[in-house]
């Protein structure tokens, strides 16, 4: 089976993070979410899931050239971040799709999905 990338982006300008969030809100999103993530357990589809701390907390490595430079923001600046994702395991892309759409309802999010590549045969 192929795996997938579900990924949940954020708004840059808010950088949300669990301990900035209303307790309430932050009691019903870890609910939904973690219904979600049974129902995908359950399924076996599960292969990892997790949530980012915003890009302010990124450090950017780069040892390219001939001296290690650290960064202490992200690789790149956008609009939307990476929030959290998840890796799934389905037998096609409209699985796969089915599984974001669940998602997206559970959380009230935009959800992304890509396929993780394959080498060729």
């Amino acid at each position: 089976m192929t795996q997938y990338l579900l990924s949940m982006p954020h708004d840059s300008a808010e950088e949300p993070t669990m301990a900035t969030m209303d307790p309430a809100e932050l009691e019903a999103a870890m609910a939904a979410a973690g219904a979600f993530i049974e129902e995908l357990t359950a399924s076996g589809a599960l292969v990892f899931a997790g949530g980012l701390h915003p890009p302010s907390t990124a450090v950017t490595v780069d040892h390219t050239g001939g001296e290690l430079v650290l960064r202490d923001e992200p690789y790149t600046r956008a609009p939307e971040y990476l929030g959290g994702l998840w890796v799934i395991e389905a037998p096609d892309s409209a699985a796969a799709v089915d599984w974001a759409a669940k998602a997206s309802k559970a959380l009230g999010a935009r959800i992304e999905v890509r396929a993780f590549q394959e080498a060729p045969a």
